[in-house]
């Protein structure tokens, strides 16, 4: 279809859709066929300064993903007082219930080779390499929701970083930028409040 006989109200449509969802499983509506698919999609139309496509992403399924979130709270338990523990563990716990987690990173060496070919702008290049990576998480958690599944989004970098790259044996110019929880919903997102538009929008011209 094309873009002139589709409304802008379904991508606010869609926009709604997406909502933290904590309460998630195992129990997958797709499959993971399905899920890499929205992922290499996502991967590929995600918009970039320069067309630098500086994003990369890692999907981690099953016995892969339990294994992260034990190593993030592995890493967490060295550095959290125990009288703060508990909460911590309960949230170690609940990412572990999900059935995946995707993985966003940056690429430095096509961070660093824009900077070079583009001198001129070579101090805003790591700032929009940042805002790709969020316009490829926003897209791909909507589809995500779009498919029924729930998510949430997650930063636990760079305390995690090295063992990540290790662990999966990553290039160490991935940068991670962030972690998407996924599964089957559990739960149901939380209301939702909004901060006045009168203080976030302005309009001049019109």
């Amino acid at each position: 279809m094309s873009a002139a006989k589709l409304s802008a109200d379904l991508l606010i449509q869609m926009a709604k859709a997406r909502r933290t969802i904590y309460a998630l499983d195992k129990n997958l509506p797709v499959s993971t066929t399905r899920i890499q698919e929205l992922v290499n999609e996502t991967t590929l139309h995600t918009p970039s300064s320069f067309n630098s496509q500086s994003n990369r992403a890692v999907v981690l399924l099953g016995p892969e993903h339990d294994k992260l979130w034990d190593m993030t709270a592995s890493t967490l338990r060295a550095i959290v007082p125990d009288d703060k523990w508990k909460h911590t563990e309960d949230r170690m716990a609940m990412f572990k219930k999900a059935a995946g987690t995707v993985l966003f990173f940056e690429d430095d060496d096509v961070v660093k080779g824009m900077q070079a070919a583009f001198p001129s702008y070579a101090d805003r290049f790591p700032a929009w390499a940042t805002q790709s990576a969020g316009m490829q998480q926003l897209l791909l958690w909507t589809a995500l929701e779009l498919e029924g599944l729930g998510a949430n989004l997650q930063h636990y970098n760079p305390l995690i970083d090295d063992k990540v790259a290790a662990t999966w044996s990553l290039p160490r110019s991935w940068r991670l930028n962030a972690q998407l929880v996924f599964g089957g919903r559990a739960g149901e997102p939380g209301d939702k409040e909004f901060k006045p538009l009168e203080d976030r929008v302005k309009v001049f011209g019109a």
